[in-house]
């Protein structure tokens, strides 16, 4: 317990009362200030001693071991998540933080961590002091969503927590390649076309599994690494498709899923028909409402039907195995 912030109120209502009271400040012993009590009037004493009264009664309190029954700070330190968004990337892992950000028992960190995939080795006191400080019931969140795919991230999570949530916002693997390639484009305009990047050598008979926008839509194989070390009560898979028909509904999944109240409602969003997806209406004491930034929501490159036709029997086995092994079908054609 600290004493300078009320030992600091007790000189400052001493020295006022001194000085409205016309107390003299004179120096004493090596220049030390004291106070000269022989200008007070009696009357204007009593007030001073009351005070040097209360601060010693203070002192006396604390140094008796009494200040720890004394009410603890509102705040705690930063906590490790109870709750991490890992996957998948393109499929509405953004949205989804944001959209839990408007609970008032959610803290999240702002920026994607990368602690289990890349970061690893700055260790669990680095990753702790970036998560936000937490009010009683409130809860730690943050969202990576390359954790999916990363083969030690099971294991390293486990190893924090085995009794960690974990949301993954899944989205139709070929829409999520096509969204995932975007990106990249938009980065990178000499990028090859999809189609190039998509089969081996050219060729419409083999997909190319190793590029990471077909990799990432395999999503039993990565589901079954993560198996390994979590049951399937500690996640929650998010439809990216409904977190943008029908977000409140798919909120109020992931709201029961934390063991929060069903705040986030259908009285939060509205479609914004410009980019194709919703957003929340403007909060208290904004001037606009939040949507997503210029990043979501770009527009997609033709490709051949061909093209989709072939990736869809490909991911199709991989869908069923997914729909089987989590007990939901997503409905991916």
């Amino acid at each position: 317990m600290r004493l300078f912030p009320f030992f600091d109120r007790i000189i400052v209502i001493f020295g006022v009362i001194s000085a409205r009271r016309g107390a003299a400040w004179a120096g004493a012993g090596g220049g030390v200030a004291a106070l000269n009590f022989g200008h007070l009037k009696a009357q204007s004493r009593l007030p001073v001693f009351l005070t040097m009264i209360l601060l010693f009664t203070y002192l006396c309190y604390c140094l008796s071991s009494r200040c720890d029954a004394l009410p603890r700070p509102v705040f705690s330190i930063g906590k490790f998540p109870q709750a991490i968004i890992i996957g998948v990337k393109k499929g509405g892992t953004r949205a989804l933080l944001e959209f839990l950000r408007v609970h008032p028992d959610v803290r999240a960190v702002g920026a994607e961590p990368h602690f289990f995939d890349r970061c690893y080795d700055k260790g669990l006191g680095w990753y702790r002091s970036l998560m936000p400080r937490t009010l009683e019931g409130q809860i730690t969140m943050e969202k990576t969503p390359s954790y999916f795919i990363t083969k030690e991230a099971p294991r390293r999570v486990h190893a924090m927590s085995r009794h960690t949530k974990l949301i993954v916002v899944v989205r139709d693997p070929v829409t999520r390649a096509i969204s995932d390639y975007t990106q990249t484009l938009s980065k990178s305009p000499g990028l090859p076309s999809f189609q190039n990047l998509a089969f081996r050598n050219d060729s419409a008979a083999l997909i190319d599994t190793s590029w990471s926008a077909v990799r990432i839509g395999i999503y039993a194989k990565h589901l079954e690494n993560w198996l390994r070390y979590f049951p399937l009560s500690r996640f929650l898979f998010v439809s990216g498709e409904r977190l943008v028909t029908d977000p409140a509904g798919e909120m109020g999944r992931v709201q029961d899923f934390l063991g929060l109240k069903r705040v986030v409602t259908d009285k939060h969003f509205y479609f914004n028909q410009t980019k194709g997806f919703p957003c929340l209406k403007k909060p208290e004491g904004s001037s606009r409402p939040r949507c997503l930034g210029k990043s979501k929501g770009r527009p997609h490159p033709q490709i051949p039907t061909e093209v989709l036709l072939r990736l869809r029997d490909f991911y199709r086995p991989f869908n069923l195995k997914f729909y089987q092994m989590t007990g939901q079908d997503f409905g991916w054609s």
